[in-house]
């Protein structure tokens, strides 16, 4: 029988992910490190007490309240076994995916994004990474010198993301120019209301995935990503800070947004963060800013199941603020 360490360890092996049946199983006195809690509830009214320690709640109800993802209850059980099989093929992000979300609204907003950069660049050289790297391995592209973010000024200082052809996908050349445009946003001596919006059919497909990892020092591109950081501009910005989204908004294109005072989406806007599946965590800011809208359990289940949430679910659960028309 495994003991002490060993056993810890097995935790790392893909079993790495526990189900409570609320009401039922005795509910976890503290979380346990390497395993992603879950607290599920099969009907009735949603009951409260002793939730702290699950990472994520889901209950069979489609029209949840509070932290609870609702699901409804012909696919509850196939929700649970695809989030069981997300944390088996990527036990180590998922781990520290709940890790993070844990401590994240405990501690300040900056602070929240060091802490994401911190355990994102560990991610870099784990073995989930480097599994995935392998069998997404990068393109070859010659550089395109077009500007990547426009700025248009008016009575409202407009930015836009100008790389369509790309689905407006983040690399290091998009995150400095926003950062440059944010940044002038936020001196600017008239402090104008300020409106971010993405060119072509999406507002950001995410990341750039052929740039991910190629970074060659993990130290250097931890001070970068919290140098050059939107969602902490787009913070700073407070209430004069609007960002209109449509179309796919994935990984950073709904970390970033997520940081506004307000969010305006277009019908048929979607969001999801997929990183966890790529053995990494949401590194653009998502661990600070998508718990700050729709609380941290509702926000590791995105993560870490890196489902698809739809425009009705984020207007409910406040992921965004209204419909754009």
């Amino acid at each position: 029988m495994a003991t002490g360490l060993v056993a810890d360890l097995t935790q790392l092996s893909g079993a790495g992910l526990a189900v409570t049946e609320i009401g039922v199983d005795p509910p976890p006195l503290a979380h346990t490190p390497g395993v992603v809690q879950v607290g599920v509830h099969r009907g009735g009214p949603i009951p409260g007490g002793a939730l702290d320690p699950f990472d994520i709640l889901i209950c069979a109800e489609p029209a949840a309240p509070g932290p609870w993802v609702g699901v409804a209850p012909a696919r509850l059980d196939a929700a649970l076994a695809e989030l069981r099989a997300a944390v088996a093929r990527q036990p180590v992000a998922a781990a520290v995916a709940a890790q993070v979300f844990r401590t994240t609204l405990e501690v300040s907003f900056d602070q929240a994004l060091v802490n994401e950069s911190l355990a994102y660049s560990m991610l870099l050289a784990s073995e989930g990474f480097r599994a995935w790297r392998a069998a997404n391995p990068p393109r070859e592209r010659a550089d395109d010198p077009a500007p990547r973010v426009r700025i248009d000024a008016g009575r409202t200082l407009s930015i836009r993301l100008e790389r369509p052809a790309a689905r407006n996908a983040f690399d290091a050349r998009m995150r400095d120019e926003l950062c440059e445009a944010l940044a002038f946003a936020l001196e600017h001596p008239d402090a104008p209301p300020v409106r971010l919006s993405g060119a072509g059919p999406a507002f950001s497909a995410g990341g750039d995935l052929d740039e991910f990892g190629r970074a060659p020092d993990p130290g250097q591109a931890h001070l970068i990503r919290t140098l050059r950081s939107p969602a902490r501009l787009a913070q700073a910005l407070g209430e004069r800070l609007t960002v209109e989204v449509h179309g796919a908004c994935i990984g950073a294109g709904i970390e970033v947004p997520a940081a506004a005072a307000r969010i305006a989406a277009r019908p048929g806007a979607h969001f999801r963060l997929p990183e966890v599946s790529m053995g990494l965590i949401p590194g653009a800011g998502g661990t600070a800013t998508i718990p700050r809208r729709i609380g941290r359990r509702r926000a590791c289940w995105m993560a870490i199941s890196g489902a698809e949430v739809d425009l009705a679910t984020a207007l409910a659960w406040g992921l965004v603020d209204e419909v754009a028309v």
